[in-house]
């Protein structure tokens, strides 16, 4: 079985390119994983998802833990096998449910105990039980348990949180030591928008030593500014040698400006929570096939695209499938969508390896500039 590792292959300025290894294959970073929060891809079918081009995926340890049980999948055999996805998995911990369910739950420095959305049952998720039941369903990568906090927030509210999900990454790594199985856990940064506090995390992470680094608690209602700002912040203080994580982002202006600061890996359910609602993502920007102005174009959405749904689907379909409610246009936009995310991500990791990544920037945004009708 191969051994979790990870290897740079070029940069360009902060921009990195590399490798991650891992029991279930390889994942070529910079990486956009798509969410699989359940264990599915909403309206896409995995083998969609690997030809879009995604090396790896993302499911949801509380999600996963109420819904079949984690138990229960292991009994299965693992996620991998119970979901039909032979490749790379990396689960979150529930941390960002410890903020969505603020109403269903109550939080002490031991863990968290949650009442079911789905059915009101007490379930506890201490940083023990998170690190195992990521063990039973046998991600390739597993997350800390850690407090995720909407912005903005008082500097002392920031500061409890950042520390208690410190705590909650020392029991984590402690728990995860006996029988990784080749397997990875990654610690996740706190601190909100405070740099002193974001800071302080990155370096007690580092000390504390995990395989990877994510950057969590943004993307949760601040600005793209304050965002990349943290991502300065810390970036230069986490090992060189360890893949950077950032946590539920985003746009795609998101992912290249992160990956010109550092960010190797992203996860984000933008490509298809949009696409099910009419909203595709394109070099000529995003495009409502709401918009009436495309009832009568019998163009595609984009003619070089590797989607056949961008390439051979018009846009006069495709906004008939949006108005009609047919299940077929949230598919077939949340396909084009993965594709594109995916296509971004090729594209960044060629820049990089050719060290023409401000380039290859500057074209994607004068890109998205000109809009769609450019394609005209």
């Amino acid at each position: 079985m191969t051994a979790f590792s990870f290897r740079i292959a070029a940069t360009d300025g902060a921009a990195r390119s590399g490798m991650i290894e891992t029991p279930h294959g390889a994942v070529r970073t910079p990486a956009f994983m798509p969410v699989g929060t359940q264990g599915a891809m909403k309206g896409v079918h995995w083998r969609d998802v690997k030809a879009s081009g995604a090396d790896i995926v993302l499911g949801n340890t509380y999600h996963l833990m109420l819904r079949p049980g984690a138990e229960e999948i292991a009994a299965l055999g693992g996620l991998h096998k119970f979901i039909g996805w032979p490749h790379p998995i990396l689960t979150d911990s529930g941390g960002f449910q410890v903020m969505s369910l603020a109403g269903l739950r109550k939080l002490d420095n031991d863990g968290v105990v949650f009442r079911s959305h789905l059915d009101g049952a007490t379930v506890t998720l201490t940083p023990e039980r998170a690190v195992e039941i990521q063990a039973l369903l046998g991600s390739d990568i597993a997350m800390q348990l850690d407090e995720c906090i909407r912005l903005p927030q008082p500097r002392a509210e920031l500061e409890r949180a950042m520390k208690l999900s410190l705590a909650w990454a020392e029991r984590c790594k402690r728990a995860f030591a006996a029988g990784a199985g080749g397997r990875a856990l990654f610690g996740i940064i706190q601190g909100g928008d405070d740099r002193e506090l974001r800071a302080a995390s990155a370096r007690a992470l580092a000390d504390i030593g995990f395989d990877g680094y994510a950057i969590g608690g943004l993307a949760v209602g601040e600005p793209q500014a304050v965002m990349l700002d943290m991502i300065e912040t810390v970036a230069p203080l986490l090992p060189a040698v360890r893949p950077r994580y950032l946590m539920g982002v985003g746009t795609p202006d998101d992912l290249l400006e992160a990956v010109a600061r550092g960010i190797d890996m992203f996860d984000c359910v933008l490509p298809t929570r949009n696409g099910r609602h009419g909203l595709a993502y394109s070099r000529f920007g995003a495009i409502n096939l709401r918009n009436a102005r495309h009832a009568a174009d019998p163009r595609p959405l984009d003619p070089e695209s590797r989607c056949p749904a961008a390439r051979d689907c018009s846009r006069a379909y495709l906004h008939h499938l949006v108005k009609a409610n047919e299940i077929l246009g949230a598919m077939q936009l949340s396909e084009i969508n993965l594709y594109y995310y995916q296509d971004l991500m090729a594209g960044m990791r060629a820049a990089i390896a050719a060290r023409e990544l401000e380039a290859f920037r500057a074209a994607a945004k004068e890109g998205w500039a000109r809009g769609d009708m450019a394609a005209a």
